[in-house]
């Protein structure tokens, strides 16, 4: 499915462009790392050193890749506070960077983030959502089993890429998936 065949029913979620890449970098860098991330519940600064969990080549290839769309809410003033990455494999989602302002965690964002990817996947005829969650995340990985996730019981390994920080501790992910019911 073409990227800008999407509409979401949400108003406020509609496609990345590559006029975004700032706000998308700033908004990924400040919810998942650094002193800005501790402001919210799901940053990985204490599992993860250094600011920077995705940089501008790497947020472009994920723009420009078939196959993956990149999904923005903004808020009424069109500001960018959360974003999702959805990326097709077969008839299966790939999710991930799913990241939320840290001052705007809480307020229903994060939920309604994965109800687009959700409408997404089943827009591409896909059935399923999968994506990883660093194992050691417990209290993230209960928020998305609570959206009906369950754990696959696959493990990976979270090798480090010279990019996005030096790990404060081995690390692994665990992989997550939902099938979904189509209305049918």
């Amino acid at each position: 499915m073409p990227y800008h065949s999407f509409l979401c029913t949400d108003k406020h979620i509609s496609i990345a462009t590559l006029a975004d890449v700032a706000a998308l970098l700033l908004l990924l860098n400040g919810a998942y790392r650094g002193e800005s991330s501790k402001k919210g519940w799901t940053n990985e600064a204490h599992l993860i050193d250094g600011d920077v969990r995705t940089d501008q080549v790497s947020l472009k290839e994920v723009l420009e890749k078939s196959e993956s769309v990149l999904l923005k809410y903004e808020n009424d003033n069109r500001n960018i506070i959360g974003c999702v990455n959805l990326q097709r494999y077969k008839n299966d989602i790939y999710l991930g960077m799913l990241a939320v302002n840290p001052m705007e965690q809480g307020n229903g964002i994060g939920k309604k983030l994965l109800k687009a990817a959700e409408e997404y996947t089943l827009n591409a005829h896909c059935h399923s959502i999968h994506m990883t969650v660093i194992s050691v995340r417990t209290e993230l990985i209960d928020w998305y089993k609570r959206n009906g996730y369950i754990d696959t019981c696959v493990r990976k390994p979270f090798i480090e890429d010279g990019r996005s920080g030096r790990h404060l501790q081995q690390l692994e992910f665990t992989v997550l998936k939902k099938v979904l019911k189509t209305n049918k």
